[in-house]
C-alpha cells in the first residue's frame, strides 16, 4: 500500500459558517500514518461534514476507512446490504419505488439516523459509485448553530426536555422502509434529549427527528408537537446549511450529532445513482443536565 504524508493534504471549507470541509490530496484506501488519521478525526469533529474527493474503494477499502473514525455498526435492514459484505450498505434508486414519475428516496426530510437506538450511530458516511448527470444531492444543517442562535428564554424552556423516539412516529412526514411484524415488534425506541452535548468538542445541539419523534415527554401532545415543529423551522433555515452536490468518487462522513441531513429525489429516475453507505457506532447521548 501507499504512505501518504500529512503535509499532501489540502483543505477547504465548504460554507461560510464553518459548516463542512472538503479535502484533497489524501487516499483513504492507502496506509494512513497516524498523525494524518488523527487530522482527518479533528477536522470532523469541527467541520461535521467531512467531504473526500476522488476516492476509489471497493467494499474492503470502504470498510478499512470508515474505521479511521470508529467502529462499525451493522446494517439495520439486510435487504440493503451487499451479499459478500453485509456490513456495507448500498443506496440505490434501483431499490426505490417511483410514484408519478419521481423517485420516492429514503431520507427524504431532515433527520438525525437511528435516532431511536439507545446508542445512535455518531456518524454516517457515503461513498459515490456511480452518480446520475444532475440532481441526488444531501443537504445538511448545523444543529449547533441553530441551538446557538436560539433565543436564550428558548433554551431555557428546552433545556431538561427530552422525547420518545420510535421507529415511525404517529406524526412522520415521511414513511420509513417497511418492516416484517418481527422486526417492527423488535425496533428500538429510546428516550433521548432534545438539547445533548457532543463528547468531543463540549459543544451543545438540537436533536431532533420529525419522522421519529412521539411527542415531548411530559408535555401535552398539542404543545409538544408544536415546539418540534417550531425548532425544527428554525434548525432547517438555510443560514445553517451546507448543500453537498456529488462528484465520483465522493466520501462523505458526517456526524449525527452536530448535524441533521435530508436526501433528495431530484434526478431523472431512468439514470441510476448508487452509493455505499456505512455508519459508526454511538454511546448514550448526553443532555445538559
Amino acid at each position: 500500500m501507499k504512505t501518504m504524508t500529512r503535509e499532501r493534504m489540502q483543505t477547504q471549507t465548504l460554507t461560510d459558517h464553518g459548516l463542512g470541509i472538503e479535502i484533497r490530496g489524501v487516499d483513504l484506501g492507502s496506509d494512513l500514518p497516524a498523525s494524518v488519521a488523527q487530522a482527518l478525526r479533528d477536522l470532523w469533529h469541527e467541520h461535521a461534514v467531512l467531504v473526500v474527493r476522488e476516492q476509489r474503494l471497493d467494499p474492503a477499502a470502504f470498510l478499512r476507512a470508515a474505521q479511521i473514525f470508529g467502529d462499525i455498526l451493522p446494517q439495520q435492514l439486510g435487504k440493503f446490504s451487499l451479499p459478500d459484505y453485509p456490513l456495507v450498505g448500498t443506496i440505490s434508486s434501483r431499490d426505490l419505488p417511483t410514484r408519478d414519475g419521481k423517485l420516492h428516496v429514503r431520507g427524504e426530510n431532515y433527520h438525525t439516523d437511528h435516532s431511536n437506538f439507545r446508542e445512535p450511530p455518531m456518524g454516517t458516511m457515503l461513498h459515490a459509485i456511480e452518480l446520475p448527470s444532475r440532481g441526488g444531492d444531501t443537504q445538511f444543517v448545523d444543529v449547533r448553530l441553530a441551538y446557538d442562535e436560539l433565543p436564550e428564554a428558548m433554551k431555557a424552556r428546552i433545556a431538561t426536555l427530552r422525547s420518545t423516539h420510535v421507529y415511525e412516529s404517529s406524526r412522520s412526514p415521511r414513511k420509513m422502509a417497511v418492516l416484517s411484524p418481527q422486526e417492527r415488534a423488535e425496533a428500538a425506541a429510546s428516550s433521548q434529549p432534545i438539547v445533548i452535548v457532543h463528547p468531543v468538542s463540549g459543544r451543545a445541539a438540537l436533536y431532533l427527528n420529525t419522522g421519529r419523534m412521539e411527542g415531548i415527554e411530559g408535555l401535552p401532545d398539542d404543545e409538544a408537537y408544536a415546539l418540534i415543529n417550531a425548532l425544527y423551522q428554525h434548525a432547517t433555515q438555510p443560514c445553517y446549511e451546507y448543500r453537498h452536490r456529488w462528484q465520483p468518487g465522493d466520501f462523505v462522513l458526517w456526524d449525527n450529532r452536530s448535524v441533521m441531513h435530508q436526501a433528495n429525489a431530484d434526478f431523472d429516475p431512468q439514470e441510476f445513482r448508487y452509493l455505499y453507505r456505512l455508519m459508526l457506532k454511538g454511546a448514550p447521548l448526553r443532555g445538559l443536565a
